[in-house]
């Protein structure tokens, strides 16, 4: 892959992620329990009708420097029961206000690590879902892991607890780059792990995860990395830049301290690993995933039916409204999202005095939806059909030029830099506008400001 310097000073500017729209930072505070109860009622009769669950689990044995999720040191095992306890009181609240004739279609645990507590806690709450639902033929029901905490004992007891997707969360194979950012290495050799997860029949898919940015990598060393990732044949790769937001996460700032690459180093590692991992036989997803060619997420891109949501890229088969438990959890309904508090504590005693532990949301309006589907199609897909797009919306393709700011001469810029060709009915990115697809989402963003110490940087 090929990315001009040029292009890349231009375009790395603060700019949202776009996990959701609108994104998080345009988040009420002291949104309360009767709306949220209200989105749920109301997400019955929307679309997608099928649900998604997602569990925060935000316990760490230790703090990686990187992270900018929602983590907290392992308690006493008395905490740990208690935070669970917790998470089936609110869960059990906002099941039975969803429709049972709904199906799940996905599961996802991520935090934190998941597998840092004992697996009986994670196979007692999976059951409460799978007691009072039906599921859809084939559903995603994954878990994050550290590498460090898992043996086979442990890996076994996930798949009687009816995990079938695992995301391994590698992120360097090098230790001294470890040692940088506070990670433990892998328990088991990560080649042997893998091949022991896709051996159970039960299995549907291996995820291995890294981060390229980090105190102490080079261009060379991550080379390395990716591709004894690749020799290891996963069934997706996924490359994530790493994020440097110490306003945000202070225990960043030990990062800083050792230093960091340049945007131009992280430039050179992601064209690096993003050829090998091409040359390998995976198919780009967006613009940090990458899947086997007979994955779900590669036929769901041909097919242009890729969807994404906080979890990470999904199909529109597995894709549902996702109803989050648990601290800092967002709850990502038809008609507005939902997040919880993020302090555990908190979190704990709320949920004793039978109060929903809802620290702010947003209800979206008819306009934000329109401009959710565009950035979701272009985050996704790569691609846009605007009367397409506009019919499913049920508006006119005049009314949703007009919601997104459509602006032929911002396309023009865009399209002499390489990053898209476009007419007047669709728009398609190149490969190298896949990198800088969240600028080209943020020009289809009314409320996008470009602010320092608000978003990070593409690279």
């Amino acid at each position: 892959m090929e990315i001009d310097k040029k292009i890349l000073a231009k375009y790395n500017i603060p700019v949202p992620r776009y996990t959701s729209y609108p994104p998080a930072n345009h988040f009420e505070a002291d949104f309360s329990e009767r709306k949220y109860f209200e989105l749920i009622e109301q997400s019955n009769l929307e679309n997608p009708e099928h649900i998604a669950f997602y569990i925060h689990m935000p316990f760490c044995k230790k703090i990686c420097f990187y992270c900018g999720c929602n983590s907290v040191l392992m308690p006493k095992a008395d905490k740990v029961e208690q935070y669970v306890a917790a998470l089936k009181k609110e869960i059990a609240v906002v099941i039975s206000k969803i429709d049972k004739n709904r199906k799940v279609s996905q599961i996802h645990y991520g935090g934190g690590t998941p597998n840092a507590i004992d697996s009986k806690y994670l196979k007692e709450i999976n059951q409460i879902f799978f007691d009072e639902f039906e599921f859809i033929e084939k559903p995603e029901i994954a878990i994050e892991c550290h590498p460090w905490l898992l043996d086979y004992k442990y890996v076994d007891d996930l798949f009687d607890a009816g995990f079938n997707r695992f995301s391994l969360g590698i992120q360097d194979f090098n230790e001294e780059v470890l040692n940088n950012v506070n990670r433990m290495p892998s328990n088991l050799p990560v080649k042997e792990l893998v091949a022991y997860l896709k051996s159970n029949p039960k299995c549907t898919g291996v995820n291995l995860d890294f981060i390229y940015g980090l105190s102490g990598q080079t261009k060379e060393s991550f080379i390395e990395t990716i591709k004894k990732a690749v020799d290891i044949k996963p069934d997706r790769i996924v490359t994530f830049s790493y994020a440097h937001v110490p306003w945000f996460k202070k225990h960043q700032e030990a990062l800083q301290k050792i230093g960091l690459p340049t945007a131009d180093e992280k430039t050179e590692m992601f064209k690096a690993a993003y050829d090998i991992i091409e040359d390998a036989g995976y198919l780009p997803i967006g613009f940090d995933h990458f899947a086997l060619p007979d994955d779900e997420l590669s036929i769901a891109l041909q097919n242009k039916e890729l969807h994404r949501n906080f979890q990470g890229y999904c199909t529109r088969r597995t894709t549902g409204q996702v109803y989050a438990f648990g601290v800092s959890g967002i709850s990502q309904l038809g008609g507005g999202y939902v997040q919880n508090i993020k302090s555990v504590k908190q979190y704990l005693d709320l949920m004793d005095e039978g109060r929903m532990p809802v620290e702010k949301g947003c209800i979206v309006s008819d306009e934000q939806k329109a401009v959710r589907e565009v950035i979701n199609q272009l985050m996704c897909n790569g691609y846009i059909n605007w009367g397409t797009t506009a019919e499913n919306l049920g508006i006119e393709k005049d009314e949703l030029l007009q919601i997104v700011n459509y602006n032929n001469t911002r396309l023009e810029a865009f399209a002499n830099d390489g990053l898209l060709s476009f007419s007047d009915d669709e728009i398609q990115l190149t490969e190298q506008g896949n990198f800088f697809v969240r600028n080209i989402a943020a020009s289809f963003d009314p409320a996008y400001e470009a602010v320092e110490g608000k978003h990070s940087k593409v690279v």
